[in-house]
C-alpha cells in the first residue's frame, strides 16, 4: 500500500475529488428539485422525471466546464513549467492529461444519456398533463396561460391537444439543441474507440471537431426555459391550501391563480471560461501555423521511416517534447503528433515519422517523389510542447523503455546526454541510464544504431561504461535469424547492430531488471519512462510498486508515460 501511494496517490487523490464534486452536484441539485417548494406544481405534472433530468444537467455543466482544459496544449505546458517547483509528483498529473479528458467524456455521456431519457419522458407527461389524464390538478395547472388580463404566466409548455412529444422535441429550442447535441455527442464518442482512432485517425480527427456543434447548442440549450418555477405573488399563493381547490384560483384571495417562470440558463456560465482559452489555444495555433519552417535534411530509412530535419525561426526545445506538423498539400486541417529525436543543443529539430495510416503514407510518397535536392512539401508546425521525458534529468537513474518508433523521445535524451558530456555539463544530475529498446523487426534498429555506437565511444573514452546500459530486444524473429546469430555468436558486434552490446530475442523478464537496478542503485530515486503501448505501460507500472521501497533511503521507482 506504501508503494502504491508513492506511485499513484495524488491521482488518486484527485480523482476522488473530481468524483466527490460530481456526486455533490448530483445530490445537491436531485434534493433542490425533488423537494423545493418552487417546484410542487411542475413536480405535479413531471413527477420524479424531473429532479433526474435536472441533477444530471448540473453535472453535465461542471463536465462541460472540465472537457476543454486537459486538449489545451499550450496551457498545460506553461502549467508543467510553473510547477517545477512543486515537484515532480505534482508535473506528473499533467502527462495524465488524455486520461482525465476521457474520464469528463465518459461522465459527459452517462450524464446525457440519464437527462436524455428524463426530459423524453417529461415530454410524454407535459402532453398527458394537457390532455387531463392525471387529474384535475394537472389539467389546470396545464391550462394556465399568458393572458393579459390575468397576469399569469404557463407551467406547461404543450399549448394544444395535437401537440405530441416528439412534435414537442422537434419544435422547441431545449428540443432541437438537444438532438443536435446528442448526435454529435454519439459520434465523437464512437470514433475516439481505440480501434478507430489507430486504424483511421482521420475519421476520429474530424467527427472530433463536431465539439464545435455541441458546445454551440450547448450554450443554446437552456434558452428556453422549458422548466419553469412558481413565482412569488402578492399575495402569496399557499400552495398546500390552495392545490385541493383549482376552481377557486382567482377567485379566493387566499389562492392567487400561481406564476411561473423559467430559470435563467447558466450554463454558458460554466463553459465560456474554458471556450476563451480553448479560442486563444486555436489561434496560437493559427499564428504557428503562418509561420515560415525550412528544410535542412531529409532523410529516407529502409524501415519505412522517414527523417525530417526541420528549422523554425525562434523555436527552442527542451528533451522529449513533442510537436504537431500539419501538411497543407494532405490536409490543412489534419495535425499529427510526433516526438522531437533531436537534442536542445542542436541548431534544428528532428522528427522520424514512420508509414502508419493515410496522412504517413502520402507524406513519405511526396517526399519519395521530389527531385534531386528539392525541398519538401510546406509543414506547418505547433509546439514543441511537455511530456514525461522531460523530467528525465530530474532523476538520478533513469529506465528508459522505448517499443518500436517509441523510442523517438529517447534519441532526445541520449543525444543531449552526448552533448552534456561534451561540454562538461556541471548541471548535469544523472549518473546511471538504463535503456531498453524492444522492436519487431532488425532494420528498425539501422537509424538509431549510429547514435548508440557513438555514445558507446564516448562513454569508453571517459571511462564511464557503467553510465549507460542499453539492452535491445528483437520480438519479432524466426529459427533463421537464432541460427545465424549462433554462428557469429564469437564475433564482437551484434550482427544486427553493429554494437558491442549483443541483441536479445525475445522480451526482457521485467522482474529481473528491476531487480538488477535496485541492487544496482540501493538508494536512489529511479525514473521509469515509457513510450510504448498500454499493456507494456500496464506491466511496467506494476513493477514500479512492487519494487518500490516504503523506507525513504532505500530505492524507489517512478513511473512515467508518454501520452498524445
Amino acid at each position: 500500500m506504501g508503494n502504491w501511494i508513492i506511485n499513484h496517490g495524488l491521482s488518486a487523490f484527485i480523482l476522488v475529488v473530481w468524483m466527490g464534486i460530481n456526486i455533490f452536484l448530483f445530490v445537491y441539485y436531485y434534493l433542490f428539485y425533488d423537494q423545493g417548494p418552487q417546484f410542487e406544481y411542475t413536480r405535479e405534472l413531471l413527477g420524479s422525471a424531473l429532479p433526474w433530468a435536472r441533477a444530471p444537467a448540473a453535472v453535465l455543466n461542471f463536465n462541460c466546464m472540465l472537457i476543454l482544459l486537459p486538449v489545451c496544449r499550450n496551457l498545460l505546458s506553461l502549467l508543467r513549467g510553473s510547477f517545477i517547483c512543486c515537484g515532480r509528483t505534482m508535473r506528473k498529473q499533467l502527462d495524465k492529461n488524455l486520461t482525465f479528458h476521457k474520464l469528463v467524456a465518459y461522465m459527459i455521456a452517462l450524464m446525457t444519456a440519464v437527462h436524455t431519457v428524463a426530459h423524453l419522458l417529461n415530454a410524454e407527461w407535459y402532453t398527458n398533463s394537457f390532455q387531463g389524464q392525471y387529474g384535475p390538478l394537472a389539467g389546470n395547472l396545464s391550462m394556465l396561460d399568458d393572458s393579459s388580463e390575468l397576469k399569469t404566466t404557463y407551467l406547461n409548455p404543450v399549448r394544444s391537444n395535437s401537440t405530441t412529444p416528439t412534435l414537442l422535441v422537434f419544435t422547441t429550442i431545449a428540443g432541437l439543441t438537444g438532438v443536435v447535441i446528442t448526435l454529435a455527442l454519439i459520434l465523437m464518442i464512437t470514433s475516439s474507440m481505440e480501434v478507430i482512432r489507430r486504424s483511421y485517425y482521420e475519421v476520429f480527427w474530424y467527427t472530433h471537431h463536431l465539439f464545435i456543434i455541441f458546445f454551440a447548442g450547448l450554450v443554446f440549450h437552456g434558452a428556453g426555459r422549458i422548466v419553469r418555477s412558481q413565482q412569488v405573488t402578492d399575495p402569496p399563493h399557499n400552495t398546500s391550501f390552495c392545490e385541493d381547490q383549482p376552481e377557486n384560483w382567482g377567485k379566493n384571495p387566499e389562492c392567487p391563480i400561481p406564476q411561473f417562470a423559467g430559470g435563467f440558463p447558466q450554463t454558458w456560465m460554466w463553459v465560456i471560461g474554458p471556450m476563451i482559452i480553448y479560442l486563444c489555444e486555436r489561434l496560437l495555433r493559427f499564428i504557428r501555423y503562418m509561420q515560415p519552417v525550412s528544410y535542412r535534411k531529409i532523410v529516407i530509412r529502409p524501415s519505412k521511416v522517414l527523417e525530417l530535419q526541420l528549422v523554425k525561426p525562434g523555436f527552442k526545445m527542451a528533451v522529449g517534447q513533442y510537436v504537431f506538423l500539419n501538411c497543407p498539400a494532405i490536409s490543412q486541417l489534419e495535425w499529427h503528433p510526433f516526438t522531437m529525436t533531436s537534442a536542445p543543443e542542436e541548431d534544428f529539430f528532428s522528427v522520424h515519422i514512420r508509414s502508419v495510416g493515410d496522412w504517413t503514407e502520402d507524406l513519405i510518397k511526396m517526399v519519395e517523389n521530389l527531385p534531386e535536392g528539392g525541398q519538401g512539401p510546406k509543414m506547418a508546425v505547433d509546439g514543441p510542447f511537455g511530456t514525461a521525458s522531460e523530467d528525465v534529468f530530474d532523476y538520478e537513474v533513469s529506465m528508459l523503455v522505448g517499443a518500436g518508433i517509441g523510442v523517438t523521445p529517447f534519441a532526445s535524451i541520449l543525444k543531449s546526454i552526448w552533448y552534456k558530456f561534451k561540454d562538461s555539463d556541471p548541471k548535469l544530475r544523472t549518473k546511471r541510464i538504463y535503456f531498453y529498446w524492444l522492436c519487431r523487426e532488425t532494420y528498425a534498429f539501422e537509424w538509431f544504431a549510429d547514435l548508440l555506437q557513438v555514445l558507446e565511444k564516448e562513454m569508453e573514452e571517459r571511462g564511464m561504461r557503467d553510465f549507460l546500459t542499453y539492452k535491445l530486444y528483437l520480438t519479432g524473429w524466426d529459427q533463421s535469424h537464432v541460427n545465424h546469430a549462433m554462428v557469429h555468436f564469437d564475433k564482437d558486434t551484434d550482427i544486427n547492430t553493429g554494437l558491442k552490446q549483443k541483441t536479445s530475442y525475445g522480451r526482457p523478464n521485467w522482474d529481473k531488471e528491476f531487480e538488477q537496478v535496485r541492487q544496482e542503485n540501493p538508494s536512489s530515486v529511479v525514473g521509469t519512462f515509457l513510450c510504448g503501448p498500454q499493456a507494456l505501460a500496464k506491466d511496467l507500472e506494476k513493477k514500479c510498486v512492487k519494487y518500490s521501497e516504503v523506507d525513504p533511503r532505500k530505492t524507489k521507482f517512478y513511473f512515467n508515460k508518454e501520452n498524445f
